[in-house]
């Protein structure tokens, strides 16, 4: 992880803990500066590590937002071009992603930063596509994410992509986080919270949960919550920044892959379980998200889901 002068404290919290050394894990996570002493936005400094020779060392490079986003040391953005053309993984939380847009890193690929900086990205560097209205963008071995916690769904989701979802959920829950809110989410919610007045629809999102393998149409979801399908679908839409059958047809997705991960059951049995109905369709999705197939997740996961729960 390089922290540059001015970083975030949230923004370098949410990568240390999620990539921090456990048995289940094979994360370690070294915090490189180009000096001893990095100062954050937040008045105290910290102690790094290691220098540029760390970030060289590096599979993969996490750069933490940061203020201004103007700083941008020469020596730092070498590193991250270097890392960029010997194939690391480069990543950047929040404002991050201006120390990659000025080194190259993100020259003609999508990519995303705070909302509130989303129009001087665009504006400053006009060989990157901005994704807005976007938690983070995966391009391959260069990601980016939203604002400041966007940035634990970004880091969730490369665990998800290098362990599986057993390890990825493992995690969250223990962060008391979302297992998984997908990329094409609105980062910025207008109500994220509950209104006034109005009660919060977790109970209805936990009572899906627990009924995947049911046919949970938009009327019953309402019924549930006690509310309009037209009411349901703006709170619903206001409270998680999607809509409630995109996160119902994500929450059976994970549900499959941790069946996949964690059981023998054949393919069109946990597409019944997960909600999802026929192997066909269960292939198909999987197909559309993942860019992969059932059989050939479980291929790449299946072997160390016993090992990694017991550790």
């Amino acid at each position: 992880m390089l922290a540059l002068d001015g970083v975030t404290p949230l923004d370098l919290a949410i990568p240390a803990q999620i990539f921090s050394a456990r048995p289940e894990t094979p994360y370690e996570m070294t915090l490189c500066g180009l000096e001893p002493t990095v100062t954050t936005t937040a008045g105290f400094s910290l102690t790094a590590e290691a220098g540029l020779a760390g970030v060289r060392a590096a599979d993969t490079v996490i750069v933490p937002g940061f203020e201004p986003v103007t700083r941008l040391p020469e020596p730092a953005l070498s590193a991250l071009a270097d890392a960029r053309d010997r194939g690391r993984r480069v990543v950047s939380i929040c404002t991050g992603a201006f120390a990659l847009a000025a080194a190259g890193v993100l020259d003609g690929l999508h990519a995303t930063t705070h909302w509130q900086h989303i129009d001087e990205l665009e504006r400053d560097y006009a060989r990157v596509s901005v994704d807005r209205d976007v938690l983070y963008v995966d391009q391959g071995d260069v990601l980016t994410s939203a604002g400041v916690c966007c940035g634990i769904d970004l880091c969730l989701h490369i665990v998800r992509r290098d362990l599986g979802a057993v390890t990825a959920n493992r995690i969250a829950r223990g962060l008391v986080a979302a297992p998984h809110r997908d990329g094409g989410q609105a980062q910025y919610v207008p109500a994220p919270v509950a209104v006034a007045g109005e009660a919060s629809l977790s109970g209805t999102r936990a009572w899906a949960l627990a009924r995947l393998d049911e046919p949970l149409a938009l009327r019953v979801l309402a019924r549930h919550a006690g509310t309009s399908q037209r009411t349901f679908i703006r709170r619903f839409t206001e409270e998680t920044g999607t809509t409630p059958l995109q996160w119902l047809l994500n929450a059976r997705l994970g549900r499959a892959r941790e069946l996949l991960e964690t059981t023998d059951h054949p393919v069109d049995r946990i597409a019944r379980d997960c909600g999802l109905g026929t192997a066909t369709n269960l292939r198909l999705h999987f197909r559309r998200a993942l860019d992969t197939t059932p059989t050939a997740y479980r291929r790449a996961f299946r072997r160390t889901a016993p090992e990694r729960a017991a550790g």
